[in-house]
């Protein structure tokens, strides 16, 4: 088997655990790496290939439930493996990465997730910004929106949030010079190729579109708290203002 995309980094940043009683390493599953500095990676690219390899590994290696595995947190294009070395070594824990054959596993099949949002002005917090920045009127900007479909490449920043990609490329926009202390929850954001969706009320510099009524984390569900998960694809309908109101009744 090829390795060509898999790097595994044994230098890579200590974390400590317990106040520091008990010690934890973490390396990176990853594609097109470097080392920089002999503590952390940069990444060359980031697109659905890519993704998708890392999320084979993410389910793989949660599924074997491998002793001395701490934490498994996949993003973009890399997965992050925490252990403890009391339990288990780099060395160990390596050799179980390298004889994992993901590539032979049956296709996931696409599960599609459509979120209804409203674009009301009261909701629409940076339709305004969006404007002038993209130089397109909003109905150009929501028709471009709502045309495409979004795959989740992963989730976090907070519980359940999803980062969706590919905008178009003239849809791309940089993040609000000024951050908001408080973004609503179910705002929905655009910065740069991803749109993403606030799971919860949060700081935030993501430019907003709209809101949606639907709850995307729930965290009474222990096993799958996640509506979208990474690998889904998800599909904006927009919705009215009356619509958006009346949702949950």
């Amino acid at each position: 088997m090829s390795y060509d995309y898999l790097r595994i980094l044994e230098q890579v940043t200590l974390i400590n655990h317990d106040g520091g009683s008990s010690r934890c390493y973490h390396y990176a599953v990853t594609e097109a790496v470097r080392l920089f500095n002999r503590c952390g990676v940069t990444i060359e690219k980031v697109n659905k290939e890519t993704n998708s390899k890392v999320i084979k590994y993410f389910k793989n290696l949660k599924e074997k439930k491998i002793e001395g595995i701490i934490n498994l947190t996949p993003s973009y294009n890399k997965l992050i493996v925490s252990f403890d070395l009391k339990k288990t070594n780099f060395k160990e824990l390596k050799k179980i990465v390298e004889n994992l054959d993901v590539d032979k596993e049956q296709p996931r099949l696409l599960k599609k997730i459509e979120i209804p949002i409203c674009c009301d002005d009261s909701l629409s917090l940076d339709i305004e910004r969006l404007e002038k920045k993209l130089s397109l009127s909003r109905e150009k900007i929501y028709e471009n929106f709502f045309k495409k479909e979004y795959f989740c490449y992963m989730t976090g920043f907070v519980a359940g949030m999803p980062f969706l990609g590919d905008l178009d490329e003239n849809m791309r926009v940089n993040r609000l010079e000024t951050p908001r202390v408080k973004v609503p929850k179910g705002s929905v954001g655009l910065t740069e190729q991803f749109a993403n969706v606030y799971t919860f009320e949060s700081p935030g510099g993501w430019n907003i579109i709209g809101n949606t009524p639907l709850k995307l984390f729930d965290s009474t569900k222990e096993k799958y708290p996640n509506l979208i998960n990474p690998g889904d694809i998800v599909i904006f309908k927009q919705i009215s203002f009356n619509d958006y109101r009346n949702y949950n009744e």
